[in-house]
């Protein structure tokens, strides 16, 4: 048996988790802490990169020794220890990557880097229906999002990405420009529940093109005239239909777009990573078109959909497990807040 210790500080979570793994067995997560920065970056409507960065200073020790404390094991416990190398804000990213691979220095341990959309992609294997290779994955978390074929652990295709804003950029720009709080999407969500989502006809760009690319610059901006056409006081109703007809767009085009990728690749298993696959609306319409295709699909659980420590680590185990991993013991390390996924 071999135990992976993982940070992830890629932007305004830290967040540190312990995973075992046992010969062919699925890895299993043994225990986690995380601390969301949501409450001090709300005062500045988003995040704060050099805040972010102390922060996690901060955080990552006690967060650590609180994840060994519920495993009831200690540092030499431990045989490998994982950490977002990126992408993500870059001094966010070397304060884990600081502390992780110190740690393995000087405990004489191996350290991994991994790909924090790699994560994301192999976070569903921790739910209690994890999905089997090969599938289309839609990863739709912070700035990114992209339709792959995954056939195995590190063998990822890329099928179709945005053009310019992500899914998860515009209900966050759309939250704002509705003036809800950061951070915007989740707020959004809640608010769209209360709205008539056929209340404004917003474009779905790029929706009939035949690819399965994506691009939302278009739904803000059109979001923007119509917050500029409501006036400064709207009502909390015209706030609600608005948010809901702003869900309803992004929600239908990353479902056909999904839909398009799996009748390219025939594949009949999608799984959906990252925080806007927490969305309910989302999974209410993917569920149903999958349902009458015969496609399974496959989701973290809730509490992973954002960014954690347990993704990390189950994305390094999972690497140790299949011969890929490929870890440093020199104390060397470095940080790609700009990194292709396709190149992993």
């Amino acid at each position: 048996m071999q135990r992976v210790l993982g940070f992830e500080s890629s932007c305004d979570e830290t967040g540190v988790a312990l995973v075992e793994v046992d010969g062919d067995a699925p890895p299993r997560l043994v225990a986690q802490a995380l601390h969301s920065q949501i409450a001090m970056h709300q005062a500045y409507g988003g995040v704060v990169p050099e805040l972010a960065s102390r922060d996690h200073v901060r955080r990552v020790l006690p967060l650590a020794r609180e994840v060994l404390s519920q495993a009831g094991l200690a540092l030499p416990d431990v045989d490998l220890i994982a950490y977002t190398q990126g992408p993500g804000l870059a001094g966010a990213l070397l304060v884990g990557a600081g502390v992780a691979v110190s740690l393995a220095a000087a405990l004489d341990l191996p350290a991994l880097p991994i790909h924090h959309l790699e994560g994301h992609l192999l976070s569903p294997f921790l739910s209690a229906d994890p999905p089997e290779f090969p599938f289309v994955a839609l990863l739709v978390s912070g700035g990114h999002t992209q339709l792959m074929r995954v056939d195995g652990v590190g063998s990822y295709e890329i099928l179709g990405e945005t053009i310019d804003d992500a899914a998860g950029e515009a209900f966050d720009k759309s939250a704002k420009l509705l003036g809800l709080p950061y951070p915007g999407g989740p707020h959004l969500a809640r608010m769209a529940e209360f709205g008539n989502p056929q209340a404004y006809e917003l474009p779905r760009p790029l929706l009939h093109s035949g690819r399965p690319d994506f691009s939302f610059a278009g739904l803000k901006t059109a979001v923007l005239t119509q917050v500029r056409k409501i006036g400064d006081s709207p009502c909390e109703q015209t706030k609600a239909d608005l948010a809901a007809s702003t869900q309803a767009a992004i929600v239908e085009v990353l479902v056909k777009k999904s839909l398009l990728a799996l009748k390219a690749t025939g594949l009949k298993r999608l799984v959906v990573a990252g925080g806007v696959g927490a969305n309910a609306r989302l999974r209410e319409q993917l569920d149903a078109a999958c349902a009458r295709r015969g496609v399974r699909v496959h989701y973290p659980e809730l509490a992973l959909c954002t960014d954690n420590g347990a993704m990390i680590a189950m994305a390094a185990a999972l690497r140790l497990q299949r011969g890929l991993a490929r870890p440093r013991r020199d104390g060397g390390f470095e940080v790609r807040p700009r990194w292709d996924l396709a190149s992993v």
